[in-house]
């Protein structure tokens, strides 16, 4: 088993690079997640070409790209966008109709940051809640510091945030302290150390666990299989689960 990965999950170059080195390598089989799923279509379709074995898990590649080259991948994850859905109703069920919220979105290009949103969005308009921005943090901490300490500034009505995951969470809640805003209600998505802390506390009203190290396993179980028995199968749906206070 070779692991390698990017010391941030913004390298997408440098992920691309890691992909065409395993080619070069002559490995018999890749798992991989994504950071971009369009960039990483093109190292993927070589890597196929040359007869590697390909499993996706959690970021889903884009299947448009794929299937305009006629290339088959498996895929193993988790339904995002009603696991973000879930975490965002708890949200919403501690908010009122027409309440200003914002998104923290995660890495532009990640089909899982998408499939996010596009849960939060559902259940902003179900409750009829008012959406005054939605930013990207790039999944990183630090960043969501930055762009929601923005936002605050400029919205300071704000009564919820959805955050795409749990480390974006952990910036807006450090924002939330140094300005004394326990009013405002945060969700997130990865059941991180911070978050399960945050919840017990009252700072974070939700969040999801996806169980990554087992989708890991799957992955790598279904890349052995592929090696040893002429196996496909598209996609292989792993299971989520929601915490909230």
């Amino acid at each position: 088993l070779i692991t390698v990965g990017t010391p941030s999950q913004g390298e997408v170059d440098y992920q691309v690079e890691l992909i065409d080195q395993l080619i070069a390598q002559k490995v018999d089989a890749i798992v991989i997640v994504p950071i971009n799923s369009k960039v990483l279509v093109p190292p993927v379709i070589r890597a196929v070409l040359s007869g590697i074995k390909l499993v996706n898990i959690d970021i889903r590649l884009d299947q448009k790209l794929l299937n305009d080259h006629d290339i088959q991948v498996v895929y193993i994850g988790p339904d995002n966008e009603s696991a973000a859905y879930d975490s965002g109703k708890v949200l919403a069920s501690y908010l009122n109709k027409n309440d200003e919220v914002v998104i923290i979105e995660g890495l532009s290009g990640a089909e899982n940051a998408y499939q996010r949103n596009t849960g939060f969005h559902r259940v902003i308009e179900e409750e009829k809640l008012k959406l005054v921005a939605s930013e990207s943090a790039d999944w990183e901490t630090d960043k969501a510091e930055t762009v929601f300490g923005k936002l605050l500034l400029n919205y300071p009505g704000i009564k919820g945030v959805f955050c795409g995951n749990d480390a974006m969470a952990l910036g807006v809640i450090n924002v939330l302290d140094r300005n004394n805003r326990s009013d405002i209600k945060v969700c997130g998505f990865d059941n991180d150390t911070s978050a399960q802390k945050f919840i017990k506390e009252g700072k974070q009203v939700a969040t999801i666990d996806i169980y990554s190290s087992q989708m890991a396993v799957e992955g790598i179980k279904c890349a052995i299989k592929m090696c040893k028995e002429n196996f496909f199968e598209a996609e292989m749906s792993t299971n989520y689960m929601l915490y909230k206070i």
